[in-house]
């Protein structure tokens, strides 16, 4: 018989599930005049958000105090860091400096798959 703790995720406290193959594009869809996000990992360390962004959307200038890691997973995005653009296509990545401004907006309708690290500053 399995221990207890051998069902459970020691970090989440959650139920500990089994390893599924997903395509990350499949796992938000598309909706007019919308951003929709679904948060994959939520730990400590970090996030992994997926994201998809209908044509004309965005997210306003805004900082984070950690890295950020923009994977596009289909369409493409004018991001401007520190007010330089930069526009980025599926299969492309780019990293948002923590503390850096940033803002996003969606030349046509993108997905992009977000991984935020958190790190100790010195």
């Amino acid at each position: 018989m399995a221990e207890i703790s051998d069902s459970v995720d020691q970090a989440t406290k959650q139920p500990k599930k089994e390893p599924e193959i997903k395509r990350l594009a499949d796992l938000v869809e598309y909706q007019d005049g919308s951003v929709v996000s679904k948060q994959i990992i939520k730990r400590g360390a970090g996030t992994v958000t997926i994201f998809a962004f209908d044509e004309g959307e965005g997210l306003s200038e805004h900082t984070a105090p950690f890295d950020a890691l923009v994977q596009v997973l289909d369409g493409e995005v004018r991001i401007r860091i520190s007010g330089k653009p930069y526009d980025v296509k599926a299969g492309e990545m780019i990293i948002l400096p923590v503390d850096e401004p940033h803002s996003l907006k969606a030349l046509t309708r993108f997905k992009m798959l977000l991984t935020m690290i958190r790190s100790k500053k010195s």
